[in-house]
């Protein structure tokens, strides 16, 4: 419905927004990188740039992570997260890229700038890797396993 002022959507609120990809070797682990900024891991993935879509950045982001052209598939998780000292409030998408061929994971090249390492995680070393708010890896999981989206507020599940 339009408003009658051009610059109506100028004055509506801004969110972030970040994509993140669900990768899993042949063994079920998981992937995660390792960040050059600080001392907790992540699933890969990064900001969505302006006029950029949530697809695409992750596509985009799986590229400069990894070094790898990637497909992401279904959308696993949709997390708000709430603002917080010095951070604006979000939206996180997670996205299933599926089983890393065996033969492609020693093409992934990490940007030292950004990313120190990465590792396939088993559930015990992907506990002790992320931190303990960041639910999205193992709701990701779950989603894929039951074929479902999962909605999270600030990493608990809402629905």
């Amino acid at each position: 419905m339009p408003s009658g002022r051009p610059e109506f959507t100028a004055d509506l609120p801004r969110k972030r927004m970040a994509v993140a990809l669900l990768i899993t070797g042949a063994d079920q682990r998981i992937m995660l990188v390792e960040p050059a900024c600080q001392a907790v891991w992540e699933i890969p993935g990064g900001c969505v740039e302006a006029d950029e879509s949530p697809y695409q950045a992750a596509i985009r982001e799986g590229r400069e992570e990894l070094g790898l052209t990637l497909s992401p598939g279904r959308l696993l998780v949709v997390d708000w997260v709430p603002p917080a000292d010095g951070r604006t409030e979000g939206v996180m998408f997670v996205h299933d890229v599926g089983t890393l061929d065996a033969a492609r994971a020693p093409r992934i090249v990490v940007p030292p700038d950004e990313l120190t390492s990465w590792a396939w995680s088993d559930r015990s070393e992907t506990a002790q890797r992320l931190p303990p708010l960041d639910t999205r890896a193992t709701e990701a999981l779950g989603a894929r396993a039951d074929t479902s989206t999962r909605y999270l507020e600030n990493g608990v599940r809402a629905i």
